[in-house]
């Protein structure tokens, strides 16, 4: 299931049978999007909450627009247990390979890591508010990748390996881009601290950059904290306080 974003009431389902159904909470009613002839595995929407896309055991996503009914149907390389959408859409699976696609259904970027004998199935994925980083989840390690708009392409920022740790089946992030929650196959829960960088400003404030466009500021005497954020999505290369 997936809340897209900016529709309370509105809680979208995938079932067995192939269908995605939104459920309206206001009325405790659901009725049927569209249906597919096979088993939905995974579902994210869209960061503007317009868009769903939904993944199938036999390869496929099919994207779907919450207003137009506009359906789109993409052939993906495996089952996608990993799907997210953030500046594009992501999808992984089984192969060993990440594939991010644009929202018309077009190729943008492609990660093989299939030759690596580690490597096992990515299980899941999630990026976080601005859509520019997202992590995926293997056996005993995540991936973090980064959107760099000026080239523009994805970025591997750093692998993080974790010994005995099994399948990652679960990620979130906190709605700030400045942590992420890693659940693992043997019930732990872990939260790790995310940023590509921090600096100090005159001993007084402490900035940390979660992505290119977002940067949270915090007042060290009193924690106090605001984040500022690009609504363009564009990179903040300079701060003044006042």
């Amino acid at each position: 299931m997936t809340w897209p974003t900016d529709r309370a009431g509105e809680l979208v389902i995938g079932l067995a049978g192939g269908k995605v159904k939104v459920g309206n909470l206001k009325t405790n009613k659901s009725q049927s999007l569209f249906g597919f002839d096979s088993f939905v595995v995974s579902l994210s929407h869209s960061p503007d909450g317009n868009n769903i896309v939904a993944g199938y055991l036999d390869s496929s996503l099919i994207t779907f627009n919450l207003d137009t009914k506009a359906k789109l149907k993409i052939q993906h390389s495996t089952i996608p247990y990993a799907l997210a959408w953030g500046s594009h859409i992501l999808a992984a699976g089984n192969d060993g390979r990440i594939a991010f696609y644009e929202a018309s259904g077009d190729s943008f970027q492609r990660f093989d890591f299939s030759k690596d004998e580690k490597v096992k199935e990515f299980t899941c994925a999630s990026f976080n508010a601005t859509g520019e980083t997202c992590v995926i989840g293997n056996y005993d390690r995540f991936y973090v990748f980064n959107f760099n708009t000026k080239r523009p392409q994805w970025d591997e920022i750093c692998c993080k390996k974790i010994e005995n740790y099994y399948s990652v089946t679960s990620v979130a992030w906190k709605h700030d881009g400045s942590k992420i929650g890693i659940g693992s196959l043997c019930g732990s829960v872990d939260v790790f601290d995310v940023c590509l960088k921090k600096s100090r400003y005159k001993g007084k404030f402490e900035f940390t950059y979660v992505s290119l466009s977002q940067v949270i500021v915090k007042r060290i005497d009193s924690s106090q904290r605001i984040v500022l954020k690009s609504n363009q999505g564009h990179e903040i290369s300079k701060i003044n306080v006042y």
